[in-house]
């Protein structure tokens, strides 16, 4: 494997230019996760922050499809909390649960007690690999294709499994439910835990995390994009794509 700061260093590129890159394909997943953090920590060279987590193959059907058993998480930073549109590849959208972290998670109380809001969110996927196309450890290295996100009014914790959603990206309109995400989305909580813990990916009090998809992602197009959710605050923002 080349070096994952050299992986980084094209990925980081490739975001930045909004340009195209062949997927790497040989990679482990340890070697994945080795790419994401040198890719992190370019992204904190150039002046931005980490906010938050997200998770994604929160499907069980995807996760079958892919033929994996663990979740895979990747970083939100300063400079994706309110991108929608700007300087991206193949943009597309999906409706999310969010959650707020009040304090550390660090192993002595569940995850689900570390958590003191929810919300509405919808994040913004931009895979940098060329036709969208890529393996399992492609979208580990590549931070999970994040790209932006933004969140509706954070409400006190409360469970969200079998809520009601729909996105509407422009003149396309798809529905689902949060048992979406692994049953509930509090079985994300979980699972992120679990892997945050084997990947060394800390967990912050303040932290934004996005639970995962509820529906498939439809793409970011010309025109008002909103995501609602049974019992929150919508959340919506005007596409404009480049």
């Amino acid at each position: 494997m080349r070096a994952a700061v050299n992986i980084a260093e094209i990925l980081h590129k490739a975001q930045t230019t909004a340009t195209e890159v062949p997927g790497f394909g040989d990679l482990t997943v340890a070697d994945a996760y080795e790419v994401q953090h040198a890719l992190i920590a370019l992204r904190e060279r150039d002046g931005e922050t980490v906010t938050g987590v997200k998770l994604g193959f929160t499907s069980e059907a995807k996760m079958r499809q892919m033929g994996v058993s663990e979740v895979i998480v990747g970083r939100l930073t300063s400079g994706m909390h309110g991108r929608t549109s700007e300087n991206l590849i193949h943009p597309k959208a999906e409706p999310e649960i969010a959650y707020r972290l009040g304090r550390d998670v660090d192993g002595t109380v569940p995850i689900l007690e570390c958590v003191d809001a929810v919300a509405s969110a919808i994040e913004i996927i931009d895979s940098r690999y060329r036709d969208f196309r890529f393996t399992y450890t492609d979208v580990i290295a590549d931070n999970t294709s994040a790209a932006g996100y933004v969140i509706g009014p954070w409400q006190p914790m409360t469970d969200v499994g079998d809520r009601a959603v729909r996105l509407t990206a422009g003149s396309s309109i798809v529905e689902g439910s949060t048992s979406a995400i692994l049953g509930n989305p509090a079985n994300a909580l979980t699972a992120l835990e679990e892997v945050a813990r084997k990947r060394n990916i800390p967990l912050r009090a303040g932290y934004v995390v996005l639970a995962g998809a509820a529906t498939i992602a439809l793409p970011l197009t010309e025109g008002y994009v909103e995501c609602s959710i049974d019992g929150f605050g919508p959340v919506s923002f005007e596409g404009r794509p480049r």
